[in-house]
Order: C-alpha cells, then sequence, then structure tokens
C-alpha cells in the first residue's frame, strides 16, 4: 500500500489528474494544506500528491474530496511492481497507458492544425477569398474552437471557480471572444454577404465590426498553444521512468540451490533464507551474505567505490551488483521492496515529489494580464456607452479589446525557443527535458560532483610503474601483463590491457592459480612470477626494496591501488592503478568556476583517492565529501539547498539517481546508467564534463530568449491594446500585430542555433 501509518500520523501519496499547468499543483497544495492536521505538496510534473495527515481525524476520501472539489481528480496510486517487466518496472503495460494518456491531447492537436492552416491561409491572403470563403471558415474553425481547445475551456471554468486566471483563461477569453464576434458578424451582420473580403490595408478607422471576422484567431491561437502543450505533456509523461530505469537494473531469474539441486526461477519466487548461485559476470538477485566462495564484486553503480570489493564467507552483498572473480553461494537476507535497490528506487520518487515546481512564466504574466484585459475591456464598453457611440459600436471595441489579447504569439514564445536550444543541444550532446528545467539553470550557484564515471574515467587504469633497480619496466609489463591477463579481476585487467598497449602482444602463462584475496601466481617465459598484494610476496618469502617499499605508500596515500610484482625470488616492481581522471576535467571544472558556480566532489569512494583526484582537477580539499552512501548522497543535496545554495548534481550512477532527482538541477551523463539518465533534467549525451558548463550556457540562453518571447508576444498586443480600445482597430492590423509578433518570436528563437561550446 501506499498508504502507512503510525499511532497518529499518516501518510499518503495521491495520483493527481486534470491539471493543466504549475498553478493548478500549487492551488490543490493551498487547498490540502487549509485542512486540519495535513501537511501536503504536489508536484505538477510527476502528478502526485504527498500528504502527511492525523489519521485519527482525517481519512484518504477526505483528503481525494478535497482535491475533487477543488476541481481535480484524485486516487491512490497502484503500488509498484518489484519485478522486472511489471508495471513500475517499465513493461509494456506502462507504455501503453502513457500513450493512451497522450492520445486525447494528440487527436485534438492533429484535428486543430489540420483545420487551422486553411483557416489562417484565406484571413492572411486576400487572393483565396473566393465568394463563400466565410462559410468555410466558420465550418472549419468550429471543431477547433469547440473541440480542440476544450481543455482551455474546462481549465478557465475550473480557474474562475476559484479566483484564478491563467494562460489557459486567456486562450479561452480570447479564442471564445474571436469566435463569438465572428458568429455575430457573419449570422447579425455584413460578413456573412457573398464577395465579402478583408482587403489587405492598415488604416486606422472607427468601425461598427459588423463585416469583421476573427476565426483564423481563434484557431490560430488553439493550434499553435495545443502543440506546445504536447510536447510539453509527452516530456512530463517521463517523469517516472527513473523508477522504471532502477527497477530494470536487477537480475530477472536466479539459480537457487535447494536439496543439493540447482533450479532457475524469476527472482520474484526468491524468498528470505533461501541460497542461490553467482556465477562470474552475473549480478546478484538480490541483498544477502555469501555462505561459500570468493570473488571479487563491482558495486561502483550502487556505492560509487571504484575499485571491486573482495568478498568472502560471511560477507554481506547487494542485489544488482555484479560477480567480477569467481563462484559464490550467497543466502538471500532481504528481498522485495526491502532490498537497497528498493529503497533506492524510493529515494528517488522522493527526491522528485520533494522537488519544488517551477512556476510557468506564462502562467505567472497571465495572472495579472487577465485581469487587466478584462478589466479594460469592461470599461471600454463603459466608456462608450456613456459617451452615446452605441451599443454595436461599444461592443466592437470591448470586444476587439479581448480579440487582440489573445496570445498567438505566446503559444510559440516557449515552444520554438525549446525546440531550437534543444535542437541545438542535441547537436552538442545536451539533451534538455522540457522547459521546467530552465528556470533552475538560471539560479544555481553550487554544482556537486560525482566522482568515478563523472570527473574520472570510471574505469581501472595502469598509471605508473615503478622498478627496482637493475630492472627493465618492458620486462616487467610483459611478465606481470602476461600473468594478469589470465584473471578476470578488473584491476588484473587494467594491469594486462597497459601492459599491452605499451609492449604489445603479451606471452601466454603456464601453471596460472589465483590466489584469492591476494594476487596470481604462474610462469611466464621460464620465469616463476608472482603479482599482487604486499603480502603475497611475504609469504614466499621476499621483501619489497626501500624504494619500491616508498613508491607502494606514497601511491597508497594517493588513494590509489599498489600492486607488487615479484619473479624468481625477487621483488622488482610496484605497479599503481586506478581510476584516471579524464583530460578534460581539469577544464570543465575551470569554465564551470567562470559561470559562478561553486565545485563539489561527492563520492562513496575513500577520502584518500577523492582529495587526489580533487587536486588534480583543481577542487578545493575544503570541497571534497567522502565515503557516502547512496541516501547520504541524498542528504548533502538538502543540506547545501538548506543553507540557501541552488545545487546542480553531475552524475552517472544508480547511486547518483536520488541526488540527481533531489538537486535543484541534475546533469547526467550519457554515458552513464539509465537510473540515472532519467532522473536528470539534462543529459549530456559525449560523458565529457565540459559538455556540463556548455549545457548551463545554453539553458540559460534558451531561458532568456523564452523571456524575451514572452515580452514581445505581450508587448505587440499590449501596443495594439489602445487601438482596440478607441474602436480604431480593423481585421488587418489585428492580423497584422499577431504576425509581427509571431515572426519576431520565431526569428529571436532562431538566434539560437548559433549557440557554440566554448573552444
Amino acid at each position: 500500500m501506499s498508504t502507512t501509518e503510525t499511532a497518529r500520523t499518516a501518510q499518503t501519496e495521491l495520483a493527481i489528474g486534470g491539471m493543466t499547468c504549475a498553478s493548478c499543483a500549487a492551488r490543490i497544495e493551498k487547498k490540502l494544506n487549509r485542512m486540519d492536521g495535513v501537511e501536503a505538496t504536489v508536484n505538477y510534473a510527476t502528478e502526485k500528491a504527498k500528504v502527511t495527515y492525523n489519521g485519527d481525524d482525517v481519512a484518504v476520501a477526505d483528503l481525494i474530496a478535497t482535491v475533487e472539489a477543488t476541481g481535480y481528480t484524485a486516487k491512490e496510486p497502484a503500488p509498484p511492481a518489484t519485478e522486472p517487466g511489471g508495471g513500475a518496472a517499465g513493461g509494456a503495460d506502462g507504455e501503453d497507458a502513457d500513450a493512451a494518456a497522450l492520445r486525447p491531447l494528440r487527436e485534438r492537436l492533429i484535428t486543430a492544425v489540420v483545420l487551422s492552416v486553411p483557416v489562417i491561409a484565406m484571413a492572411m491572403v486576400p487572393a483565396l477569398q473566393f465568394e463563400y470563403w466565410q462559410w468555410l471558415s466558420l465550418t472549419l474553425a468550429a471543431p477547433v474552437v469547440t473541440y480542440a481547445a476544450w481543455p482551455f475551456h474546462k481549465a478557465a471554468v475550473t480557474n474562475a471557480r476559484h479566483g484564478a486566471a491563467t494562460m489557459d483563461t486567456l486562450i479561452s477569453v480570447g479564442t471564445s471572444a474571436a469566435f463569438l464576434w465572428s458568429l455575430w458578424a457573419l449570422f447579425l451582420g455584413s460578413a456573412g454577404t457573398p464577395g465579402m473580403t478583408h482587403a489587405f490595408e492598415l488604416t486606422i478607422e472607427r468601425s461598427d465590426g459588423a463585416a469583421n471576422i476573427y476565426l483564423e484567431a481563434a484557431a490560430g491561437v488553439t493550434a499553435f498553444i495545443l502543440a506546445g502543450r504536447y510536447f510539453e505533456a509527452r516530456s512530463k509523461r517521463k517523469a517516472g521512468a527513473a523508477l522504471k530505469a532502477l527497477l530494470e537494473l536487477g537480475a530477472k531469474d536466479v539459480t537457487v540451490v535447494r536439496d543439493g539441486r540447482e533450479e532457475t526461477v524469476p527472482v520474484s519466487e526468491l524468498k528470505a533464507g533461501d541460497h542461490f548461485l553467482v556465477r562470474p559476470g552475473e549480478k546478484i538477485a538480490t541483498d544477502g551474505r555469501v555462505v561459500e566462495g570468493s570473488s571479487a564484486v563491482d558495486a561502483s553503480m550502487l556505492t560509487g567505490e571504484s575499485v571491486p570489493v573482495e568478498v568472502a564467507p560471511g560477507d554481506a552483498v547487494t542485489g544488482a551488483t555484479l560477480n567480477v572473480g569467481g563462484r559464490l553461494v550467497v543466502e538471500a537476507t532481504r528481498v522485495g521492496a526491502d532490498t537497497q535497490l528498493a529503497r533506492m528506487a524510493r529515494l528517488v520518487e522522493d527526491a522528485q515529489n520533494g522537488k519544488a515546481a517551477a512556476q510557468r512564466l506564462a502562467d505567472r504574466i497571465s495572472g495579472v494580464f487577465v485581469p487587466v484585459v478584462i478589466a479594460l475591456a469592461v470599461a471600454t464598453l463603459g466608456f462608450w456607452l456613456g459617451n452615446g457611440a452605441g451599443l454595436t459600436a461599444a461592443f466592437t471595441a470591448a470586444v476587439a479589446v479581448l480579440i487582440i489579447a489573445c496570445p498567438c504569439a505566446l503559444g510559440l514564445a516557449t515552444p520554438t525557443a525549446l525546440m531550437v536550444g534543444t535542437g541545438r543541444g542535441a547537436q552538442l550532446g545536451i539533451l534538455i527535458k522540457g522547459p521546467e528545467v530552465l528556470e533552475s539553470t538560471r539560479r544555481v550557484d553550487t554544482i556537486v560532483l560525482d566522482k568515478t564515471g563523472t570527473v574520472t574515467t570510471g574505469r581501472m587504469t595502469l598509471l605508473a610503474t615503478h622498478v627496482a633497480e637493475d630492472t627493465d619496466e618492458g620486462e616487467v609489463l610483459r611478465l606481470a601483463g602476461a600473468l594478469e591477463h589470465a584473471s578476470e579481476h578488473p584491476i588484473a585487467q587494467a594491469v594486462a590491457a597497459g601492459a599491452a598497449e605499451r609492449v604489445g602482444a603479451l606471452p601466454a602463462p603456464e601453471d596460472f592459480a589465483n590466489v584469492p584475496g591476494l594476487g596470481v601466481q604462474g610462469i611466464v617465459e621460464g620465469h616463476a612470477v608472482l603479482v599482487g598484494r604486499e603480502q603475497l610476496l611475504a609469504e614466499w618469502a621476499m621483501e619489497l626494496p626501500a624504494g619500491l617499499k616508498r613508491a607502494k605508500d606514497a601511491a597508497e596515500e594517493a588513494g590509489r591501488t599498489a600492486i607488487a610484482v615479484a619473479w624468481d625470488g625477487e621483488a622488482r616492481a610496484v605497479l599503481e592503478v586506478a581510476d584516471a581522471v579524464k583530460e578534460t576535467s581539469p577544464e570543465a571544472i575551470r569554465r564551470l568556476r567562470d559561470l559562478g558556480l561553486t565545485p563539489i566532489l561527492l563520492t562513496g569512494d575513500n577520502t584518500a583517492v577523492a582529495r587526489s583526484v580533487a587536486a588534480e582537477v583543481g577542487i578545493a580539499p575544503e570541497h571534497v565529501i567522502a565515503e557516502v552512501l547512496p541516501q547520504d548522497k541524498v542528504d548533502v543535496v538538502k543540506r547545501l539547498q538548506g543553507e540557501g545554495r541552488s545545487v546542480a548534481m553531475v552524475g552517472d550512477g544508480v547511486n547518483d539517481a536520488a541526488a540527481l532527482a533531489q538537486a535543484d538541477l541534475g546533469l547526467a551523463m550519457g554515458t552513464g546508467t539509465d537510473a540515472a539518465i532519467e532522473a536528470g533534467d539534462l543529459t549530456l549525451v559525449r560523458g565529457d564534463l565540459r559538455a556540463a558548463a556548455d549545457a548551463i550556457r545554453l539553458s540559460r540562453r534558451t531561458l532568456g530568449t523564452i523571456k524575451s518571447n514572452l515580452f514581445w508576444a505581450f508587448a505587440y498586443n499590449v501596443g495594439a491594446l489602445p487601438l482596440a480600445a478607441a474602436g480604431l482597430l480593423n481585421p488587418m492590423i489585428a492580423g497584422a500585430a499577431m504576425a509581427f509578433s509571431s515572426v519576431f518570436v520565431v526569428g529571436n528563437s532562431l538566434r539560437l542555433r548559433g549557440f557554440k561550446p566554448l573552444s
């Protein structure tokens, strides 16, 4: 269940339906919080309300009734499926539900576009105005203004009942005024006369409005704004994809050992206490304890630790981590919703629900603009009636005020800038999820960087070779690399890859043996070779010379893994292996600072490694936070936000997903896991940290373009309001105002195509 209770306090999550903008979420939140003993947060992006309430006095039904009384729908969401492929795990059912939710909006959009294009063409091009063109325009525009624009009218009525005005109100009032006035002019005025045309004249003269129709304004605005709403809704539907990606990470089948027999069953059938087998290269099915075997486990996606963890009987292991070494038998200790992976999924969801929804600029402007326009229309009507101009002339002027206020360009302001900005971003390897993301980029002042896979390559790399006197480095690499090449351990593979890169083809070893937890041994080109920890050499009564001992200590102090190499009874070299810093990371940190951001390194790796990496890229020691678990990463982001900072987070692993969702701006490396990518607001396809700086610059530029678009979209219309109030507005001036504002908005947006990353 999604409801959990203590003695008096209960908590539930409601799925909210019918919201059209961020102000809807704010209204629902306000109504819920007015209830006694209720604290609620409503997220427009995820369409969920998280409510804490007094379980003795308030029931879930009361919460749902309050939401419904506000004009929206509410229900308790179905619990997520824990096995891959079902429900929240991202199967076909979830995808079908998303498609079904978008289908009505897509159908309205197609209807509006197909029918609006000829209406606009006939109104703006006199050559297309045949004898009965105005009646064809009415026939085509009527379904657009009624069926296609129905969501705007419905939202406007809901807003009006609660004394609010949003962009929906402005669209509904403007399109309704334009359509109803056109009906009056066609049926009761002279606009229905065969052969009537709208001559292309930009003259300013008083008219009774009987020959003026504004069907192209009503249809065009509806089509433009529906297009923007559709693409926004399609983006918003991905809000739960982070949870799906997380749940997909787990193993799907598991080999259970029962009565000495091995049996493969779905993970959903695994029970606490069962013993299951994990072969090399397989994911561990669930949280458990090793009862047999030893191996190295790659837990980097959960912990951020770059070096695989050696496990032996008695050690705890975590579900969804990768067994990269030997065969293990594990006893399941936690299954289903109790596992660490499931808890991380809840962390991501909580972070998404708690993230303040960005208020849409258009709604904020509309909240002031709509009442002003309506007041001006009423004042215009009263003024002309008081001056004896006659009822028809007075209504003409008043309705003209409402029509010219209808924001044709407003429907283009956000979608065009976002389309051009995101298109240019895609060319540069930057994917922007939606318009809400952009407002966050303006405010961020702190950027938290995951280490493994973000600042570093995320792969173990041979960084240095220290040799004893009279020892050839090439021979060290050839012998050590040949032996390590036979091992599956990630550190061994790093040594083998580095050796092959430096000395070429490696010989084949003989009598190879893995010494669990210590290293490997074997015969290479007639030499008895040992490669591994210092303890392995000690077991063969060998010690590192003073020079190699110092090199080993220095490497470990810097957080690197030191590997001793010996053959024929003598210690010959120390190899340094570590997760290498990306070549572009120092430059990226400098660019982020130039944008006014404070970089902070946050990692699950140990402090020595973290400080070594920080020093290499130019991050101050006091801005290094190491040895943190996934839930701790979320807490760190919350703490920084509590200090008044606006936080951006860059990460690539499952362990970063919840923190990416919690941050004001989440930037996911496209080379990372699906869970991180889905939880982020921006995706950096190239995996180059310099793209983070470019992404923030591009997002800020796109936001600036949207703001200027919104300003001019209103400015052109506001400039014509005095003409409308004076009764001097003819259809061509109305059409020209809308056309010029739209052309400006599109042209201004196209300037984003010239955005270039810093060289």
